[in-house]
């Protein structure tokens, strides 16, 4: 099994012939999906996502891919392709073209919509190409394939990537749900045709490679949803992901059986389930759609919700509404229903969401207490299922942290892959397909860039530490006048602390030790304001540590007169 090494450094020139792949993001971690193909001087990138930040990232609203490793070189990019429309393999997409706009977007008719309403709220016309499974497209030396792959988003799509040193076959998310509630399936009979032409290397979703068997049916979800509805007191609240419209739809066709009102909550829930109702992806009555503003008024037994926020995300509208600062309010006898998954690392945030709807006597229902959700990602017998459909020569797991990757590694060489045909990379990690055999040969930069705001970039992770320090441990502000000849103290010091734990009153012990400190220095010649802030800086610093055991951010201004 190949695997990455710290001390990789830069690529060689890219052999005559050969293919390149670079993973700028997805790779032991869950989001950021990015890939890049090289082949003869042009590249193809598939997919292009954000990574939503942790709790530990304060202020970031999301996280990119780093372009740097394209960024000289974007007028050599054929074209983007999009697997499918969830945010962590098109979010991103609005960044990349701002570099470079008339990049073409290949996909299928509703990522293209939904990227598309993206865009706008970026103000950038996209240059769309739309594609079909079954379809076949050439972009400069690629000639790629497009195959149906059943997720939990209408219209996704694996993509073989044909190149004349080999055929590529990425997955993208998928699962083999055989009632799917679309009826669509994922073309196995596609994938084996692949193998038997040759496979020389598959990269394949790796989320639930720890998950032994297959994946529940979507329609078994149906049912629970009904339950809850029917039963349901008061008005029945489902916070969702804002793409997942097979859930969406199993709500509304709960609600109307019931005869409820169904009203969407939250701008991007509004917005891509008003494309999917376009594009008749979402089927809908037309009198059971509501004005979100006009539900008050309804009897709450006649009500139901449908908002973003499964994920406890703060500015959600779940969030929001658990911790009262939403126009909607959760009441005694409503029901809630978190009709997702857990990413992994928001446990915390939404277990808190669960306990503030709680509070207000909200009876909600998730994962942990009814069959409200199944994954989109195929477990471990699916996947082996691919691996022997494909017969690949070479295999690159993709899409999981790096416990996936591992056991999805594993699942390959049982399949009969050898050991030293298994890649497992991390994000940067140069591969080359070389006379059929993939190999690691270098590294470039994959590093993490933050959204936050407008600005993008501009945060950095000493930046991050500083928040961190500062949410934390809070500040002190130490204020003094010197005089710029000789370094000498004219006037304070002024000391004050915020957010630190330290007793106000008790803050005037330091003065005396600062002083002592600054005189002797300006008594050494130190006239430099660098040296003077350093001088109060350990010296408050010092006694905070010894009196309280506490690291405060401090930050000292020095006056010059």
């Amino acid at each position: 099994m190949s695997h990455p090494h710290p001390e990789l450094g830069p690529p060689p020139r890219l052999p005559d012939g050969a293919l390149r792949i670079v993973a700028l993001g997805g790779l032991g971690e869950i989001g950021r999906n990015m890939a890049v193909f090289e082949y003869d001087g042009r590249l193809l990138i598939v997919d292009c996502g954000v990574l939503f930040p942790e709790p530990d990232q304060p202020g970031v609203d999301l996280i990119l891919p780093d372009f740097e490793y394209i960024r000289n070189r974007l007028d050599d990019v054929e074209a983007v392709v999009l697997t499918h429309a969830h945010e962590d393999h098109i979010g991103a997409v609005p960044y990349l073209l701002r570099e470079r706009r008339d990049i073409p977007i290949v996909g299928s008719r509703l990522t293209l919509a939904l990227i598309e309403a993206k865009l706008t709220e970026h103000r950038i016309q996209p240059v769309k190409v739309g594609v079909v499974e079954g379809e076949r497209r050439r972009f400069g030396p690629f000639e790629t394939e497009f195959l149906a792959v059943n997720h939990s988003i209408p219209d996704a799509l694996a993509v073989a990537i044909r190149t004349p040193a080999g055929i590529v076959l990425h997955t993208g998310d998928f699962r083999m749900d055989q009632l799917p509630s679309d009826g669509r399936l994922t073309d196995l009979g596609g994938f084996a045709r692949l193998g038997a032409e040759g496979v020389d290397l598959l990269m394949s979703d790796s989320t639930n490679a720890e998950v032994p068997g297959f994946v529940t049916s979507e329609r078994e979800i149906a049912p629970v949803i009904d339950e809850v509805v029917r039963t349901a007191e008061k008005r029945v609240i489902v916070a969702s992901f804002a793409s997942h419209i097979h859930r969406v739809q199993q709500v509304i066709d709960s609600a109307e059986k019931h005869g409820r009102k169904v009203a969407l909550v939250g701008r991007s829930m509004i917005r891509n389930m008003g494309v999917a109702r376009d594009l008749g992806y979402l089927r809908v009555s037309p009198d059971v759609i509501v004005d979100s503003k006009e539900i008050e008024g309804w009897p709450p037994e006649d009500v139901v919700l449908i908002c973003t926020g499964s994920q406890g995300e703060p500015m959600a509208a779940l969030s929001r509404m658990a911790n009262r600062d939403h126009p909607i309010r959760v009441a005694e006898g409503d029901t809630v229903l978190l009709a997702s998954s857990l990413v992994p690392g928001n446990e915390t945030a939404v277990n808190k969401v669960i306990n503030g709807l709680s509070r207000w006597g909200a009876r909600v229902v998730h994962k942990g207490n009814a069959k409200v959700h199944v994954s989109g990602h195929a477990a471990a017998g699916e996947l082996l299922y691919v691996l022997n459909l494909t017969r690949p020569s070479n295999f690159m797991p993709v899409h999981g942290e790096w416990r996936h990757l591992r056991a999805h590694a594993k699942l390959a060489a049982l399949t009969g892959v050898p050991d030293d045909h298994i890649v497992i990379a991390e994000d940067g990690v140069v591969v080359d397909l070389v006379d059929g055999r993939a190999k690691i040969v270098g590294a470039v930069p994959a590093g993490y860039v933050y959204v936050d705001g407008t600005s993008v970039g501009d945060v950095t992770d000493f930046a991050l530490k500083d928040r961190r320090i500062l949410g934390e441990e809070g500040f002190i502000s130490v204020v003094v006048v010197v005089d710029t000849g000789t370094g000498k103290l004219t006037a304070g010091p002024e000391i004050h602390a915020r957010g630190s734990g330290i007793d106000p009153d008790r803050l005037v012990e330091i003065l005396p030790q600062l002083e002592r400190a600054l005189e002797e220095h300006a008594a050494d010649g130190v006239v430099d304001i660098q040296q003077i802030r350093r001088v109060v800086r350990r010296t408050v610093g010092r006694w905070v540590s010894d009196t309280y055991r506490r690291r405060p951010m401090i930050i000292p201004v020095v006056i010059e007169v």
